[in-house]
């Protein structure tokens, strides 16, 4: 029995969603079908988070990497993320779950994006939980984008070079709105960040599970939260200092 205190649960998890091509591997079936399988976890922990009162929910997706997988792959990811889209919007309605979106969407299928939009309007005033999805998302990149467009913002004056700080330049990243993780799940038996959330994740904890994504359950989220919770979250002070706060 897995045991969770459901008065501390992490505001914010994010999750690498990774191990479908070697599920479809062990299972002796073609990636696509590994990736496929993949997407039933993704409902699974998605129900699971909204169950439980988890308030922001970001998974990692397809990466700025992914772009360089054969194209038959990357063809059939885009079909099935249109495909999920379709078959899951009215689901997210139902349950209060807005959607929304990090990362270099304009690089879409044209009908991905569209139905990105269109999920995204329709759930705009959800506020029982917000799905965020990564995809063509890259934590370099993200932090090269919010440079440029305070380095534009400071030649044509909306933003001074004395104003930059940590606060200002959260606003300018794509997760704008959205705090920092306090959980990121990795499944599959990885044991990196693979340039996801870079800034974003500074004092975010990190569990890692040898579980690939397909086989991951209600429970092995369970067993992540139940890890997180073990933990003295001290963000640079000392036990001392977080018992004085309290």
């Amino acid at each position: 029995m897995i045991k969770i205190d459901w008065n501390k649960l992490p505001r914010h998890i994010a999750i690498i969603v990774d191990g479908n091509g070697r599920w479809a591997k062990q299972h002796a079936i073609g990636r696509i079908r590994g990736h496929r399988q993949g997407a039933k976890a993704v409902r699974t922990v998605i129900k699971a988070c909204r169950e439980i009162g988890i308030e922001y929910l970001t998974l990692y997706a397809f990466s700025i990497e992914n772009w360089e997988r054969p194209a038959k792959e990357v063809e059939a990811l885009m079909f099935l993320l249109d495909e999920y889209l379709t078959k899951e919007a009215k689901e997210l309605q139902k349950q209060g779950i807005r959607l929304t979106t990090i990362g270099e969407i304009d690089r879409l299928h044209p009908a991905v994006q569209k139905k990105l939009l269109q999920t995204k309007e329709c759930t705009a005033k959800n506020d029982k939980m917000v799905l965020n999805l990564a995809l063509s998302y890259g934590g370099k990149d993200e932090i090269i984008s919010a440079v440029r467009r305070i380095v534009q913002d400071n030649i044509t004056g909306k933003m001074d070079i004395n104003d930059i700080n940590k606060k200002t330049f959260d606003r300018y990243l794509y997760t704008s709105g959205i705090p920092d993780p306090d959980l990121l799940i990795r499944t599959s038996g990885e044991y990196r960040i693979s340039n996801f959330l870079l800034w974003q994740m500074a004092y975010t904890e990190l569990y890692f599970t040898n579980v690939l994504w397909p086989d991951f359950t209600k429970d092995d989220l369970f067993k992540a939260i139940a890890s997180y919770q073990k933990r003295e979250r001290r963000f640079g002070l000392t036990s001392e200092q977080l018992k004085e706060k309290k």
